[in-house]
């Protein structure tokens, strides 16, 4: 993490970061599309307590002191878990914090505010009907991504040092690859999703996004109970890398290949052993099989079932349409599907297992203008699936991936690091490794 100094050279503290933030936040008040709510009070109090144990020379690790927004999805104590919807406004308040947001400020964060989202994170290019649309932290015309939108603006335009989002197909990574900051999804299970709103209990996962690996790392580590110790040292020279051929490096744009390709080199020079393989199999088997897949609309449509045949409820088309499809699904299908995906995990992990780790674009098209997709549905639809198509692999077939920034002429595009189940601190530690090399 970059530390930050004022004028005079010296070092700021907790509160005069976080005043200086909340001032900017003040600012553009009447235009704020990034944070949904703020909690200047708190925020205050809990930087005061850093800033004290530092003149102490005492401190709760590294995430003391640190400025961490959370998605509009985590409890938080005394009032209703909107998740992006205007229908949860007067939903029962929760009666405690979520267990990563307990642990985040144990651990001495200070929580600033809740981040925007797109309605129940079901959706991937970052729009909400019924909010503001946060722009780009790159160029406030362009999408964010989703579902994770708000928390990566905050975390690429620095009003927050780390930002907490949820992952269940691709909410942390796409929109970390699109605004140019690094996003974690781990392991399935890793970290506790108790208080998280959920979408799909399969596949969610609950993940940071920073300008660095070592701050998602020491964030993940937290938020799942861990002490957050150093990063293991990886060499490069002798790196099992798997690099993927077929559906996945489709329809990318001309720049984003070039930028693969010139990641793939450096890599390359600095003795990584590349083999090509390929998850077309599993894809295709996927897609054929029990409802084509669609595991996430099945478990969010459960879990809405109350609502949605309810037709004036005011719900994002674009999340309430596909779920009432899904909720004429029997659960006897739910069950075979669960099984076959079972299977799919199995065989995911055997590939897996030749690799320390897999590298490919986050998303093969970099941030499209808010205006194109909009207002016009064959638009959106196309860059929803593009943004979608190789990050959902990860949560489909139970793995752990990264994405870091590459270097890119204009608008960010990403760079995901994808490990086995449960390889996670391999996965960043291989991360901070790869940062390091593309930022010499």
């Amino acid at each position: 993490m970059v530390t930050e100094h004022n004028d005079e050279g010296r070092e700021l503290s907790a509160r005069q970061k976080l005043d200086a933030i909340l001032k900017r936040l003040e600012d553009r008040k009447a235009t704020e599309a990034v944070y949904v709510k703020l909690y200047p009070d708190t925020a205050r109090a809990e930087a005061d307590a850093a800033d004290q144990r530092a003149a102490r020379g005492e401190s709760l690790g590294p995430l003391d002191g640190k400025i961490v927004s959370i998605k509009d999805l985590f409890d938080v104590a005394g009032e209703p878990n909107l998740a992006g919807s205007i229908i949860r406004k007067t939903a029962k308040p929760a009666t405690k914090d979520a267990v990563i947001v307990e642990r985040l400020r144990k651990a001495g964060a200070i929580i600033i505010g809740k981040t925007h989202m797109t309605e129940f994170a079901f959706t991937a290019t970052g729009l909400n009907p019924h909010y503001p649309v946060p722009g780009n932290a790159y160029d406030a015309s362009l999408v964010t991504g989703g579902s994770s939108s708000g928390a990566a603006v905050s975390a690429g335009e620095g009003t927050c040092d780390i930002a907490i989002g949820s992952d269940t197909g691709g909410s942390v990574r796409i929109p970390a690859a699109l605004n140019g900051v690094v996003g974690f999804k781990p392991t399935h299970g890793r970290v506790s999703l108790e208080g998280a709103f959920p979408l799909s209990p399969t596949l969610d996962s609950v993940g940071p996004l920073a300008k660095t690996v070592v701050a998602c790392a020491d964030a993940d580590a937290i938020m799942a109970g861990e002490a957050p110790l150093p990063l293991e040292k990886i060499e490069l020279a002798g790196l099992r890398v798997g690099i993927p051929q077929g559906i996945v490096l489709q329809d990318m744009e001309e720049d984003v290949a070039a930028a693969y390709q010139s990641v793939l080199k450096k890599l390359e020079a600095a003795g990584a052993v590349f083999t090509e393989c390929s998850f077309d199999t599993l894809i295709n088997t996927l897609r054929t099989g029990p409802n084509k897949g669609s595991l996430t609309g099945i478990e969010a449509a459960h879990i809405h079932k109350e609502w949605l045949n309810d037709l004036s409820m005011p719900v994002d088309e674009r999340v309430s349409v596909p779920l009432r499809d899904r909720l004429k699904i029997p659960a006897s299908e739910y069950e075979a599907l669960l099984a076959f995906r079972s299977e799919l995990v199995k065989q995911a992990d055997e590939m897996m297992a030749a690799f320390d780790v897999v590298v490919l674009p986050t998303t093969p098209v970099k941030a499209v203008p808010i205006a194109q997709v909009e207002n016009d549905e064959q638009e959106y639809d196309r860059f929803e699936t593009l943004y979608l198509r190789n990050t959902q692999i990860v949560n489909q077939f139970a793995m752990t991936a990264l994405s870091i920034p590459m270097p890119m002429p204009e608008r960010p595009a990403g760079l995901m690091l994808v490990g086995r189940n449960g390889s996670d601190r391999k996965i960043l530690a291989i991360g901070a490794a790869v940062e390091a090399l593309l930022s010499a």
